[in-house]
């Protein structure tokens, strides 16, 4: 998957005369490509297409016209795509009531170590992760992930942690999108 270019974005002015009609392209993009796994996790895979948004949302919102400032938008989210048969996502754990979430965040710190992606053949296959969304002794409730699959077709996706233990079977559009980004 190649990187958003700096040619690839536009100034906010002429992206807002686009924005509708391109944003509903990338909300139907994302649908696939959001997967939700049990009650707490939702995984938001990221392409070429979603980190283009992504970019051009934050120029918009903040009227980023400085060229150091559109490189800086650049290079942050092109971090979040995986690189050459990888894939890269968001997690986000989501849970409402504060006091819960605390005591979780906090039970669940190694629970990246238990993430994995199963691909055809029933490997699993577990994350890279950014040690720095750990602190205080507890897990950011937002994790930066990107799973190795060396161009293998994922068909599940899942925690095997003694706190969460959850396996999701893919859905065959989320199957075809995750594939398409793999250029499988």
């Amino acid at each position: 998957m190649h990187h958003v270019l700096r040619s690839d974005i536009v100034d906010y002015v002429t992206y807002e005369e686009q924005r509708d009609e391109y944003r509903a392209k990338v909300l139907a993009i994302k649908r696939p490509r959001r997967i939700h796994v049990g009650e707490h996790l939702t995984f938001l895979f990221e392409n070429t297409v979603t980190i283009r948004y992504q970019v051009q949302e934050m120029m918009r919102t903040g009227r980023i016209v400085k060229e150091a400032d559109i490189v800086h938008e650049l290079h942050t989210y092109n971090e979040l795509l995986g690189g050459e048969g990888e894939l890269g996502c968001t997690l986000l754990i989501e849970i409402d009531d504060e006091e819960d979430r605390s005591i979780k965040l906090k039970q669940w710190i190694k629970l990246t170590h238990h993430l994995y992606f199963e691909v055809e053949g029933g490997d699993r296959i577990r994350p890279k992760f950014d040690d720095r969304q750990i602190d205080q002794g507890r897990l950011s409730s937002v994790q930066y992930l990107k799973f190795d699959l060396q161009s293998r077709k994922p068909v599940a996706i899942g925690a095997d942690f003694s706190h969460l233990t959850i396996h999701t079977e893919l859905k065959p559009e989320q199957v075809a999108a995750l594939s398409e980004d793999l250029g499988i």
